[in-house]
Formats: structure tokens, C-alpha cells, sequence
């Protein structure tokens, strides 16, 4: 081992890394943050390993867990809306479908809903009296009512939609509004935002609208404002998406910020991107650009916008302004920075709650470089290029890299905190994310692209990617893996396909094999997403053969990893294990990994601790030594 530059020699891919496997299955999942009705108490959820535990902390007094044996955990779709706060109490919907009430100060969780179907979405009615949420049974989804004490049967409220999301009540309690939308449609394909009057005791519904949205025009996060004068609310009708104000007396509707990426695709329920201040003159909102992330400001009455400082985070996620004063709970993070609860003040910014021990120093943390290339039919692609980066090590030549293709395929990677890119470059590979056609975050016509073209374009932008970083001089071509989970296992396996020896291996995470059976056998959520995606059966049966892995696995040649959540309902482990039994019988190197217990991704700590040193060494005798 030599010195080079005062920094010790070492050839990439090899450098001893402060970031463990053990470390990587040490970190908190943080998934949400929300102020309690009186602004007095923060509350937010939790992840460890496979564990959802709420926590509370009220003032300066220390945070404290607020459930313990049961698993706080929305499973309507991919879950999320997990939880309500009231005045001192919190709503939330636990794994086994129902919900629940819990005090803030004593007692143990309450049932209010029985165990039958999932929940989601919770709200809680301005009076504390009420829990409006989403339902679904049977593959029937409606909006619920129950009274938050659970001593009342619940009821339908509104039905007929194969999709609702987002519900939220008006201050004076006479109104609720919310999201829906039917399939074949995702909801950033096109949504309705509809509201109704509430009358009776129980409520019951009654003068339903349409206030906004369509086949082909998503809506996003409608909110009433605190005065009750104004229903806010992101649209996706045109390029680029506009935040709304809606006058509910006068019916003006105001365009309050627009040419900005604002939502971000609805692929769980509950998320937020911005919010309405306490005296309901501005809202605070969250704005993308090309990845990067910032907090605004603006004016209701004359759309001024001002952004506000919050370094040093690049992203927030569930931006939540506090119902009493101009306080902005947030989950933050940066490059250098894992996911921290923060609130945010025009006095500065103070940390709740850290997702992990931060022990590792920044200097040994990867700041990513937007990179760009040129895919065939002209469009411009774009990545995200993090550097090998150690502040103890450096390398010879060129370094490995790990092209990485996000899931969805409707989604984008994003200059949050990574720790899967600072795990590698951390030990000398590049790693480069992938935002191929198809992907949010670069203007409408964009994610549009791959609309009957998945598993072409995506392809074609990993391939080109990974042709981008020889050229640009940031890695060795001859020493690329490519690695992706769901739909970016998918893009894996029909690149080692039809790009045979452009990466050296590829790690393909619960990935799409046969779009035949995925059609048939995923989750009512994306049943009918291919329609878009490749096409409608029978008429696009062709495409969905030549487009399938399985059918066409005999031609892959160079290694690969497999891995499968034995659970899985969105990819069910058959899809793993058909390609699997094809690459046993043509004697192609590989590793398969079923893992019991996990579905859709890896929630316990010994299965991220036992992936991360199956990779890392199939890396280094497929990559680093082949």
C-alpha cells in the first residue's frame, strides 16, 4: 500500500469503509412528522427493523415512544398514512388493518376500527369527535367514518372510485374534501379532486363536487386553509405543476406558484409537500429542481414567493408548518447529511431526531453531480454521479462503478441522503442513479416518454449511462455493474439481455420477469399500470413477450445476483425464481437470496446486514476480479 497525496493507496473497490454491513441495518426508517391540534407536541414514526413505533416529544422534554408491541403500519397499496394527531391523542393504523387510538400523556392503544381489510389515511375531524379514512376490503376501496372514541360501527362515507387518497376536513367540520381516481389510471396519470358537505349526526355526505382534475390531469394534497376561506391544491396541467388557491365563497381560483416541480407521484398514501401556515396567509411549500430540493414561501393574497434557508439539507420530505406560529417540522436530509425530524424557525433550524449515529465523518460521505447524456431519439437523460470519496483513501486510474436504476418505473433519485451510494463509493466504486426517460422531476413530457416503451427506453438510458461515464472520464468501462430493485430489477435483467457484456455483473432486487403473471398476480394498485406502461392485453401481447425477461433469459451471459422477499405481493417470488431455475440450468454464475419475512424491500436488520455482504462480495469477484 502506498501514499498518495497524503492520503493512503489503495486499489478502488477495496478501501476498508467506516459504513458496514452492520451499520447499514443499524439505521432508523424516519417516515413522517405532524404537530399535534395545539402545536404543543411533535410527532413522528419510526422504522426499526420491520418495527413502526410512534414517538412523541413536547417542548424540551425528551422524545418518548408511544406505542411498543404494536406495528404502527398502513397497508392500503404501499402503505404510508400511517397516522392522525389530534389535540392529545393520535390515530394511527396498525399492520393488522385497524386502527387505533392512542393518549399522548397515558394509557395503552384503544382499537376503534374491527380487524377486517387495511386502513390508511387517517383524519380527525376539527372537534376531535370523528376519524375520516381510507378503507379497503376485498379490493373494494372507500372513505370510512368512525367516531374516534370506537364505540360506533363504522361507515361507508363515500364510495363508487377504485382509488381515494389524501381526505382532509374543512376547519368548521361541514366539509371534507379529497382525492380519487379508477383504473386504468395512477394517480399521476390523472385524479379528481372532489368535496362535499356533511350533514347529520353521524355525518353523512351529500352535495358532492368536482372542484378539479381528470382523466389526464393528476391532482395532488388538497388542504383548507385555517380560516376555512380557501381549498388549496397541486395540479399537474401542464408542463410543469401549479399550486392553487380556490376561493370557496367566491369560486376565484388563483394560480399561486406554477413552472415548478411541486408533487412528487403519489405511490403511498399520506405524503405531503407543503402546507398552510397558522394564520393562513402563505403557504410553505417544497420545490424540486433537477433533484434538488428547497423550502418557500408564499403570499396568498399577491403570490409573492421567498425562499428560506435551510442549509445545510438538499431535501425535505413531509414538510409539516405548526397549527400556532410559523415553526416547519420536517424530515431533512443531504448527501453529507442522513435523515434527521427538524423544525424549522426564522431563527434557525433545531434537530428532533437522527436516523442513525452520524458517527460517520462527511469527509467519507459522497456528494452527488448532476451528469447528463444523450439518449437515441435525442433526449436529453439525466443522472446523478457520486465520486468514490474516503478521507482516508485514494485510487489508481479509473474507479468501478455502480450504475443504479430507481423502482417504479415512474420516480426519480434525488440529492437526498444515500446511504446504498456513500456503502459503495465509500469502498471506491462510483455509483451513478439513473433518472431515465419515464422518470418525475424534469417536466411532464419527460416522464411521459415511457409510456408503451418500458424495458426500451429504460435500457437504453442504462446502457447509455453507463457508456457516459467512460466517455466523461469517471469510470472504467470495463468495470460497471448494474443493480436495481422492482421495476429497476426489471431494466437489469433485459440490459444484461440485450446489452451482453456492457456490465460486468448486475444485482437484480425483486425484480419484474414476466409481465404476463405480473398483470395477472400484482396488487389491485398497479393491475392495470402496464396498460400505460407497455400496453393493453390482448391487443399489446406481443410486446409484453418480447419485453419479458423470461422469456428471453437464455441469452443472458454475464453474472448476476438475485434477491427476493419471500412475502413479496407486488412481485411475488415466482417472478425471481423463473429466471433463477433458467440461469441454474445454462450454468450462468449467480447467487439467489429468498428472504422469509420481507416483502416489497427489506425492513429487518439481519436481512440488510446479510444483503449488503452478499453484494459487496459478489462484487469483488465479479467486478473488482473477474
Amino acid at each position: 500500500m502506498g501514499v498518495l497525496m497524503g492520503k493512503a493507496f489503495r486499489p478502488y473497490g477495496l478501501w476498508p469503509s467506516p459504513i458496514t454491513p452492520a451499520v447499514m441495518a443499524r439505521r432508523l426508517r424516519l417516515d413522517d412528522v405532524q404537530w399535534s391540534a395545539d402545536g404543543s407536541a411533535l410527532v413522528w414514526l419510526e422504522g426499526r427493523s420491520g418495527q413502526g413505533v410512534l414517538v412523541c416529544r413536547r417542548g424540551d422534554d425528551a422524545p418518548r415512544d408511544l406505542t411498543d408491541e404494536l406495528n404502527v403500519r398502513a397497508g392500503v397499496g404501499y402503505g404510508g398514512g400511517d397516522f392522525a394527531v389530534g389535540r392529545d391523542f393520535v390515530i394511527f393504523a396498525e399492520r393488522n388493518g385497524r386502527l387505533y387510538r392512542q393518549s399522548l400523556n397515558f394509557g395503552r392503544p384503544k382499537p376503534i376500527t374491527p380487524q377486517f381489510g387495511h386502513a390508511a389515511s387517517p383524519a380527525i375531524s376539527p372537534d376531535g369527535r370523528w376519524v375520516l379514512f381510507v378503507h379497503s376490503y376485498e379490493r373494494v376501496d372507500v372513505l370510512g367514518l368512525v367516531d374516534s372514541q370506537g364505540e360506533r360501527w363504522p361507515t361507508k362515507l363515500v364510495t363508487g372510485s377504485d382509488f381515494y387518497m389524501q381526505p382532509v376536513w374543512h376547519p368548521a367540520g361541514d366539509r371534507i374534501a379529497w382525492i380519487e381516481w379508477d383504473h386504468p389510471n395512477m394517480p399521476w396519470d390523472g385524479t379528481r379532486l372532489k368535496m362535499a358537505r356533511l350533514v347529520g349526526d353521524p355525518p353523512r355526505v351529500e352535495e358532492v363536487t368536482l372542484v378539479a382534475g381528470g382523466n389526464d390531469v393528476p391532482i395532488f394534497q388538497p388542504a383548507f386553509s385555517p380560516d376555512g376561506r380557501w381549498l388549496s391544491f397541486i395540479a399537474g396541467d401542464g408542463e410543469w405543476d401549479r399550486l392553487y388557491a380556490l376561493d370557496l365563497a367566491s369560486g376565484e381560483r388563483r394560480v399561486l406558484v406554477e413552472d415548478a416541480v411541486l408533487a412528487v407521484p403519489a405511490w403511498i398514501q399520506g405524503m405531503r409537500t407543503y402546507g398552510w401556515s397558522h394564520d393562513g396567509r402563505r403557504i410553505f411549500y417544497h420545490r424540486n429542481d433537477r433533484g434538488f430540493g428547497s423550502l418557500w414561501a408564499v403570499t396568498v393574497e399577491d403570490g409573492t414567493s421567498t425562499k428560506l434557508d435551510i442549509e445545510p439539507y438538499t431535501w425535505l420530505n413531509q414538510p409539516a408548518p405548526s397549527p400556532t406560529d410559523d415553526r416547519i417540522a420536517a424530515i431533512a436530509s443531504a448527501p453529507t447529511v442522513p435523515f434527521r425530524v427538524i423544525v424549522w424557525t426564522p431563527e434557525g433550524i433545531a434537530v428532533q431526531r437522527r436516523s442513525s449515529s452520524e458517527t460517520i465523518a462527511p469527509e467519507d460521505l459522497p456528494t452527488p453531480q448532476p451528469i447528463e447524456w444523450m439518449a437515441p431519439d435525442g433526449t436529453t437523460v439525466h443522472g446523478l454521479y457520486y465520486p468514490p470519496t474516503s478521507s482516508r483513501y485514494e485510487g489508481r486510474g479509473l474507479p468501478p462503478a455502480i450504475v443504479s436504476i430507481h423502482g417504479g418505473p415512474t420516480g426519480q433519485r434525488v440529492a437526498s441522503y444515500s446511504a446504498e451510494a456513500a456503502f459503495f463509493t465509500s469502498r471506491g466504486y462510483g455509483f451513478l442513479e439513473v433518472n431515465y426517460r419515464g422518470s418525475t422531476g424534469y417536466g411532464r413530457s419527460y416522464m411521459l416518454k415511457l409510456r408503451e416503451h418500458w424495458g426500451v427506453y429504460d435500457v437504453e438510458d442504462a446502457v447509455g449511462g453507463a457508456r457516459a461515464l467512460g466517455e466523461q472520464g469517471l469510470a472504467d468501462p470495463k468495470r460497471l455493474a448494474i443493480m436495481g430493485g422492482s421495476a429497476g430489477g426489471y431494466t437489469v435483467l433485459n440490459t444484461l439481455i440485450h446489452y451482453p457484456g456492457v456490465f460486468k455483473a448486475g444485482i437484480c432486487l425483486f425484480g419484474v420477469t414476466n409481465l404476463f403473471t405480473l398483470a395477472a398476480d400484482t396488487h389491485k394498485f398497479e393491475e392495470r399500470y402496464l396498460d400505460s406502461m407497455v400496453g393493453p392485453l390482448p391487443e399489446a401481447a406481443d410486446r409484453y413477450r418480447d419485453w419479458s425477461p423470461i422469456f428471453h433469459a437464455d441469452k443472458i451471459r454475464d453474472p448476476i445476483a438475485v434477491f427476493q422477499g419471500k412475502e413479496d405481493k407486488v412481485v411475488p417470488p415466482d417472478q425471481a425464481e423463473s429466471i433463477v431455475e433458467v440461469l441454474r440450468s445454462r450454468g450462468v454464475p449467480h447467487i439467489y437470496r429468498l428472504y422469509e419475512g420481507e416483502g416489497h424491500g427489506w425492513r429487518k436488520a439481519e436481512t440488510i446486514e446479510a444483503f449488503y455482504t452478499d453484494v459487496e462480495r459478489f462484487l469483488r469477484q465479479h467486478v473488482l476480479f473477474a
